[in-house]
């Protein structure tokens, strides 16, 4: 788990096909590497990544088919810059939100301005997450946590504060860019708590017959 806080910005220094995946090298900055471990997971610009090898100034980690399918990992390119957090601990403050490193999708750079000392960052979301960004919710973009601040059927726009903007790859952002989005957990599971039999037509599904059989009462 993460909060959507990077604290620090890396770069990616290689890629090495295998098989149809990739192993790729993080550069990690200014990145405190001392308490990780072997098998550690570290969000790279919002795609949770598991440390495989440890190499002084950085990490190195798989990406499987399914990651560079539905990330813009598939994109990635030597060079580029990818936001970075370590996973929480449970003295970590949760200054985000909870973001489980786990790309819900892939979205697009609508608009991108000035607005004061601020940028207004307008981002085109894939249809079928539409349903899931609510107006001052809470949503994950290439591993930031931003707050939405209003709704247009897929679209959604953000106000990017000058400290954000100066401690991640935001200030690299252009129109077309494609970034990776995680919407919030709650709303997620939500959704699949509503189906209720649907979800399991099986049989399987948690019922309030089965809650109260097992002593709970709703």
């Amino acid at each position: 788990m993460f909060t959507g806080i990077v604290t620090a910005v890396g770069t990616i220094a290689a890629l090495q096909p295998r098989d149809g995946d990739v192993r790729l090298r993080i550069a990690t900055g200014r990145l405190d590497l001392s308490d990780v471990r072997l098998g550690d997971s570290i969000a790279v610009s919002g795609v949770c990544l598991t440390a495989v090898e440890l190499s002084g100034d950085g990490f190195w980690a798989d990406a499987s088919r399914e990651t560079l399918e539905r990330t813009t990992l598939g994109d990635a390119k030597p060079g580029a810059r990818v936001n970075l957090e370590k996973a929480l601990t449970p003295t970590t403050r949760l200054g985000g939100h909870l973001v489980s490193g786990h790309v819900d999708g892939i979205g697009a750079v609508n608009e991108w301005h000035p607005d004061g000392r601020s940028w207004r960052l307008r981002i085109q979301a894939p249809d079928e997450l539409a349903r899931y960004i609510a107006e001052k919710g809470s949503i994950c973009v290439d591993g930031v946590s931003l707050t939405v601040n209003r709704v247009d059927g897929a679209a959604f726009e953000l106000n990017i504060v000058p400290h954000t903007l100066a401690e991640t790859t935001l200030t690299d952002f252009k129109t077309g860019r494609r970034v990776n989005l995680e919407v919030d957990l709650i709303a997620r599971y939500l959704e699949r708590l509503l189906l209720g039999d649907r979800a399991a037509p099986s049989g399987g599904a948690l019922t309030e017959a089965l809650l109260r059989e097992h002593g709970f009462w709703i």
